[in-house]
């Protein structure tokens, strides 16, 4: 059994290759072999959002706090709300943010496989991808 108390995995800066704005990663999970689970509770400050990516084996997303917004490749801009769960599906495009008015936490969940757990591409999300246009 491993047991961290509170504080003692520190949060970290999201990568500026991988968000827009403002983005802390706080590890929750990052179960080793031959468990795949990855969590991390994510804060988005306000307009903050991720880079276009995929999960090779789907990715859940369970909003905790605030208000955000999440888009599939092709797909319409959807509000999140406190309580509200994204499922994607396995090697689906997607980015997920911050409302632009409002923070938004929420707990991102994936399992990794030989590749890894996610694969960035370099392209952010375009504000008028982001305001839904």
């Amino acid at each position: 059994m491993d047991h961290w108390r509170a504080g003692q995995r520190p949060a970290r800066t999201g990568p500026a290759d991988w968000f827009t704005g403002e983005v802390t990663l706080s590890p929750v999970v990052e179960a080793p072999a031959p468990a795949r689970l990855r969590v991390a509770m994510v804060t988005f400050a306000p307009g903050a959002r991720t880079n276009w990516h995929r999960h090779p084996l789907g990715q859940t997303l369970f909003v905790l706090s605030g208000r955000g917004r999440a888009q599939t490749d092709g797909g319409p801009v959807i509000d999140l709300a406190p309580g509200d769960t994204v499922w994607f599906a396995p090697g689906e495009r997607h980015w997920h943010g911050a409302a632009p008015d409002a923070e938004m936490v929420h707990l991102a969940m994936q399992e990794a496989d030989e590749t890894g757990s996610t694969t960035w591409w370099e392209d952010e999300v375009s504000d008028e991808a982001y305001r839904g246009g």
